[in-house]
């Protein structure tokens, strides 16, 4: 097949030429105004002959600008079809990378002609020979192989001025080609070798692709072996969750972004269209997906007409400060000239900002402005939760009214605004990780007053020993807004206050129900709990959700507070002790081993510290007690409604009553065993040994 025809086959018979080149935006078939020269009136078009098998450009107005897409690019290049046509050829495979490969006399792959190649021409034995010495990949089309060698100084010096080491080579799987050779057709060899002035890499993705790239050649790209499916080269490397993934347009800018501490990927060129699949998986797994292209013309259009036909996935496109010459258009380039990651966040934070421009003045609107106290209001029930778990989590707090709940989440938030460890009494005995880096703590409040959060934050403020609030802390009163814009809300701010800060530490939503209508509402509550989950991934932070409802028991009441204890990693509950001045908090669910195992905490209030403190653990032999009756429970709750359950039901029936895992279901199993609840019958075949005392 000749290299024409190969060109119009991977172009769809021409029609992605023309979009490749055509400056201004078309659909085919209809009218638009002639680039090629000062148009007043649309009567262009772009279509399908029929006749021919290709599309065509037909000017009507002026009758000499109509022809194929190879006499479109004569037209713009200043080439002459007659005379250049192989260049013109040449430019096309090279402008819009296309895997197609071309042999050092400069044709394709397999081409059919009667003169000698050009180039090196080893003979056949030769090259069986190194064949046989080397480690080859080979595409049975094109009967092409590759060779390895292991990299040199100079080959490592040229990754290195990109920030790319050898190891991340490695890990992208990237070796030093030592030559690439084949036959054509007529089975004549050829032989491209890696030379110090035309070094020779190879690429490897996930679907055995392997494409080698010669960045000091005309001829810069040969395709070994194509994609299985569609090219993409990165993807393995992605984290399951992030904030951003670029999309680059190139492998050398993907391995940039990624020793520089971004995560990217790229297709096989810029003016490929990514394909929705990956997509859609992007889209799953990141906040935000930004095209980074070139800064050329190519690069600047593509990234423009991707942005506006991936708008259903929010696509952005980030330009960088360069030229766009050849040694000064990507983000390879932009480190090679010396800017910074530092430089390239700045960069991230503008567009973060532009993206929010309008939701900026809703969020500034509902920020507390501490330094100006707002004027006092009437008093209103003091309900706050207490949230504390790990990144990328959700953390539930519930507990009725009164039982300390305001001064347990000051608390916490104390201990992320303080440059040392608080000691435990202000911290309510809980363990608060130091805020070193000053990532930014955030506080929703959906039902307190402006007044009140005042008074709350002060709370915090005082516990850290602080006399004012700091830059990275920001608490949002948010009765104003209604449930849906407190959701964007949130949203907004967490994504500003990442880049703003560098990170986020902690954030807190006290009154988690009321970004539903119902706590009740099952489709609500699942939709909201999980964009929480989401987001505590994209941002890499704990997210406390305080939630007004006293527990039935180990279950929290309602649709919200079901699928919060299904999907938070841990659960609080504050209650009041009976007769007592104290308020206990148990666990109700951990992430690993027994909440029934975890100490229960008390706290009271302190006359000279003027603030609830901790008041130490109750006893070894109440934690025992609370251990044995709620488990006692749990089992006659199993067993209501059967006389026998067999070992493997019962582990399930736990694991989801009591949102333990499978181990300490097991271990829950054996106490209830050891202490008499239940009783084996026979092997693996269980019953209550109230029942069994009975019959």
């Amino acid at each position: 097949m000749d290299l024409k025809k190969q060109i119009l086959e991977r172009t769809r018979q021409g029609l992605d030429v023309f979009n490749h080149y055509v400056s201004v935006k078309f659909i085919t078939n209809r009218p638009f105004k002639n680039p090629l020269y000062h148009d007043t009136k649309p009567s262009c078009f772009v279509y399908f002959n029929k006749k021919n098998g290709v599309y065509m450009m037909k000017d009507f107005g002026e009758q000499n600008y109509s022809g194929d897409c190879f006499w479109y690019v004569a037209e713009i290049t200043g080439m002459d079809m007659k005379n250049d046509f192989q260049q013109i050829l040449h430019k096309i495979i090279e402008d819009m990378c296309l895997p197609i490969s071309i042999t050092p006399g400069g044709h394709p792959i397999g081409y059919r002609t009667d003169k000698p190649k050009q180039g090196i021409q080893p003979s056949q034995s030769s090259v069986q020979h190194q064949e046989a010495q080397s480690k080859d990949k080979e595409d049975s089309s094109h009967k092409m192989k590759v060779a390895y060698k292991e990299f040199t100084a100079e080959e490592l010096a040229y990754w290195a001025q990109y920030g790319i080491t050898k190891n991340l080579l490695c890990r992208y799987k990237v070796r030093s080609g030592k030559y690439v050779s084949g036959t054509n057709k007529e089975n004549r060899p050829y032989k491209i070798p890696s030379t110090p002035s035309e070094p020779m890499f190879v690429y490897h993705t996930i679907d055995e692709a392997i494409k080698v790239y010669r960045p000091r050649s005309n001829n810069r790209f040969l395709y070994v072996h194509p994609a299985s499916g569609d090219y993409v080269f990165g993807l393995e490397h992605l984290p399951n969750q992030g904030h951003m993934v670029f999309i680059t347009g190139g492998e050398k800018d993907v391995m940039s972004l990624a020793a520089h501490g971004f995560s990217a990927i790229c297709f096989n060129s810029e003016t490929a269209l990514p394909p929705a699949h990956i997509l859609d998986n992007l889209q799953r797994r990141f906040k935000h997906i930004v095209l980074l292209y070139d800064m050329d013309k190519t690069g600047k259009e593509c990234s423009v007409r991707l942005e506006q036909d991936l708008g259903k996935y929010k696509v952005k496109r980030l330009e960088l400060p360069l030229s766009g010459e050849k040694s000064e258009k990507d983000i390879s380039d932009f480190f090679a000239l010396g800017h910074t990651k530092e430089e390239l966040d700045r960069l991230i934070n503008e567009l973060i900002k532009k993206i929010y421009k309008k939701n900026n003045i809703l969020l500034k609107s509902s920020e507390l402005d501490y330094s100006n106290p707002p004027p006092k209001s009437s008093s209103v029930v003091e309900v706050n939760d207490v949230p504390i778990g790990a990144c990328d989590n959700l953390l539930c707090i519930t507990g009725g009214e009164g039982v300390g709940k305001s001064h347990l989440v000051a608390g916490i938030i104390s201990g992320t605004l303080c440059d040392r460890q608080l000691e435990a009494s202000r911290t309510l005995g809980l363990t608060i990780t130091l805020n070193k880096d000053k990532k930014a703590v955030l506080l929703f409040d959906t039902e307190q007053s402006e007044h009140q959060l005042f008074k709350n934050v002060g709370k915090s403020l005082r516990r850290a020993y602080l006399d004012g609030k700091p830059e990275f802390f920001h608490a949002y009163h948010m009765t104003e807004l209604s449930r849906k814009e407190r959701l964007e809300t949130i949203r907004t701010s967490l994504d500003v206050n990442f880049h703003q800060h560098n990170g986020i530490q902690l954030v807190v939503i006290d009154g988690v129900a009321d970004l539903i209508r119902s706590a009740n509402d099952e489709i609500e509550s699942i939709d909201v709990v999980d964009e929480l989950y989401r987001l505590a991934g994209f941002y890499h932070c704990c997210i406390i959700c305080v939630l007004h409802f006293l527990p039935n028991g180990t279950k929290l009441r309602g649709h919200i507070g079901s699928e919060l204890q299904r999907k938070a990693a841990g659960i609080l509950s504050i209650e009041k002790e009976n007769d007592q001045d104290y308020s206990v908090i148990k666990a109700i669910k951990v992430r690993d081993g027994s909440p029934l195992d975890i100490p229960m905490m008390l706290m009271g209030w302190d006359k000279d510290e003027n603030m609830f403190v901790s008041k130490g653990v109750k006893s070894k032999e109440e934690k025992e007690k609370r251990k044995l009756d709620v488990l006692r429970t749990a089992a006659f709750e199993m067993f209501k409604d059967t006389s026998m359950k067999t070992y493997k039901e019962m582990v399930e029936d736990l694991c989801t009553r009591m949102s333990v895992k499978d181990r300490t279901a097991k271990d829950y199993v054996k106490y209830l065993t050891d202490n008499n609840i239940i009783d084996k019958v026979r092997e693996g075949i269980y019953q209550l040994t109230l029942f069994k005392q009975r019959t």
